[in-house]
């Protein structure tokens, strides 16, 4: 049963345009921001605050904003700032009995929105925490998601680059010695991550943004001794990093970035005797405070019905071994 809907009105004061202006953000981004990180609605006429949710959520976001109404008096908010301050306010423990928020990603294409729940849960999570992981079988839309709010994103100056990282850890078979150039020698492994961007923006606003190096794509293994500020980092195919690498690319992120994990553990193609980096983040971040873990079934699968089918039939396989 949902939780009762109930609203606030408080007035902030002392009233002053500019102040005001400071706290809503161009085109009330900052209000935005709040909402999606709350799952309230905000809306005012001047100084005149009516905030609608559930009880919990509309407190912390009527005290956020006494709070932040205060700061303008001395400082200029930004987006930075705000998550900063969101964060501090542990506004991640404010009781989470609601449905996320609907997320609309606006690209060239048109709007993507979540298909089913847990693909809504996974885009309001990568709105709303630093680092994200995006667990499941192939086909659930993981890669094409995260892909999706990077370029939106970028578009909307939130972030100054994106990149796109991924292990170059061949499926199973032996491809031997690759001729070319480092670019040419890793395309292969990470042409799924091109498609996306292919569909959101089109080939050849992708070939400018690559070329001036807006957009990044790259090894796993050229990753380490960076520091990525202001960044959209995607690591996609995480089953096939070791523990060492995924706690190298986490160790990563810095300020003003978001980070998002994908990787499908029935796919791993390490050795044997290894562990899978992604495997063991799981056992060992799950419950760090700004971390969301989205997990995918082969009820969210998006593709043809029939891989759905598959999934689950390899699922049931692998779990009866597992029993024996």
């Amino acid at each position: 049963m949902s939780k009762q809907t109930t609203h606030r009105d408080f007035v902030l004061e002392p009233q002053d345009v500019e102040r005001l202006a400071n706290l809503a953000g161009p085109f009330d981004e900052h209000l935005r921001q709040i909402e999606l990180r709350l799952g309230v609605e905000i809306a005012n006429r001047g100084h005149v605050f009516r905030v609608t949710g559930q009880e919990k959520p509309v407190e912390a976001a009527e005290k956020l904003l006494h709070a932040l109404y205060a700061e303008t008096a001395t400082e200029t908010l930004d987006p930075h700032k705000l998550h900063l301050r969101m964060g501090e306010a542990s506004l991640g423990q404010v009781e989470q009995g609601y449905s996320p928020q609907d997320v609309a990603i606006r690209v060239k294409r048109g709007t993507i929105r979540g298909r089913g729940a847990n693909q809504q849960k996974y885009l309001h999570a990568i709105a709303t925490h630093d680092i994200n992981f995006g667990i499941g079988p192939a086909g659930t839309g993981k890669t094409f998601l995260a892909v999706a709010m990077a370029v939106e994103a970028l578009n909307e100056s939130r972030v100054q680059r994106v990149l796109l990282v991924r292990p170059a850890v061949e499926a199973g078979e032996k491809l031997g010695f690759l001729p070319g150039d480092l670019s040419q020698k890793v395309d292969p492994y990470l042409r799924p991550l091109y498609d996306a961007l292919y569909e959101m923006l089109g080939v050849e606003k992708v070939a400018k943004l690559l070329e001036r190096n807006v957009i990044e794509v790259a090894p796993l293994a050229y990753m380490r001794g960076r520091t990525l500020n202001d960044a959209f980092v995607i690591l996609d195919e995480a089953q096939n990093t070791t523990i060492e690498q995924m706690k190298m690319f986490l160790t990563r992120i810095g300020f003003g970035s978001t980070a998002v994990v994908t990787g499908d553990l029935s796919q791993i193609d390490l050795p044997k005797h290894q562990k899978s980096g992604l495997r063991d983040a799981i056992d060992v971040l799950r419950g760090v405070d700004g971390i969301s873990f989205t997990f995918f079934t082969a009820h969210d699968v998006v593709r043809h019905p029939l891989v759905a089918r598959i999934v689950r039939a390899y699922d049931a396989r692998d779990g009866k071994e597992s029993q024996e």
